[in-house]
């Protein structure tokens, strides 16, 4: 344990912590198609700050992406897919140059607000018609580019986007594949370049990966026709719910 503490830059309980937040968040995202990346930073942000947690979570997702790729590309509507992963490309570099000027408290801050706004608003099933344009699909990815590098939790935008479009539940969550996907893999290289992937978020994104598919697996298990209904509520209610904690922690302290 002690070798893997070191490996990883966390101290024992640390790492048995996020490990056990991992696992909960991929088996959300293999039940949904989205919320990894949120309700890992909903839970772990007192642990490590967004600007380390984000990079980590990358290595999270694709393996996410591709454990879920061959019935994403069943599902997915592809023209759409495509167009929210170029326009995240594109927005992705703002939210992480944000990130790098604010102080960690204020990111934490920034974070967890944008979590609850999120899920509030999918909660309340708010629908924006004029995002299911094409102006409206790049203007998505956009925004979704940003809060991944501001809080990782851009699939919860592209998840509000399905919604205006009306999408069934198994052509929201392989559309989201495709772009949590196609999104990471343009997101190297600004991560890349920027410079937030370090040494460190590679070890502990090496790492993580296991619990990640543990989850995942567990997850799309429990994706059977008489619990979709229930699927995206459950992980909304579960995601207010961290971040709504984490944000009353963060201002307290």
């Amino acid at each position: 344990m002690n070798q893997l503490a070191a490996f990883t830059n966390l101290t024992p309980t640390e790492l048995l912590v996020l490990g056990a937040v991992v696992f909960v968040a991929s088996m959300v995202r293999g039940f949904s198609g989205f919320g990894l990346s949120a309700v890992v930073m909903a839970a772990a942000v007192f642990i490590l700050p967004p600007l380390a947690l984000i990079p980590m979570l990358w290595f999270l997702e694709m393996a996410g992406s591709l454990a879920m790729f061959k019935g994403g590309m069943a599902d997915a509507d592809m023209p759409t897919a495509k167009g929210l992963i170029i326009g995240s490309a594109v927005g992705l570099p703002f939210g992480l140059l944000l990130t790098m000027q604010l102080p960690v408290e204020a990111s934490k801050v920034v974070a967890l607000s944008l979590l609850i706004i999120l899920a509030v608003s999918q909660l309340a099933k708010l629908k924006l018609p004029f995002l299911a344009t094409r102006v409206g699909t790049y203007g998505t990815g956009f925004g979704a580019g940003i809060i991944t590098g501001l809080a990782g939790a851009g699939g919860m935008f592209i998840a509000l986007y399905t919604l205006a479009r009306n999408l069934p539940a198994r052509t929201m969550r392989g559309t989201l594949s495709i772009y949590l996907l196609g999104a990471g893999l343009l997101g190297l290289i600004t991560h890349l370049a920027i410079g937030t992937m370090d040494h460190t978020a590679i070890a502990r994104g090496l790492f993580f990966i296991i619990p990640t598919l543990l989850g995942l697996y567990a997850g799309r298990a429990l994706f059977v026709p008489r619990l979709e209904p229930f699927y995206k509520p459950f992980c909304l209610t579960l995601l207010l719910g961290l971040a709504s904690l984490g944000l009353i922690r963060t201002v307290s302290n």
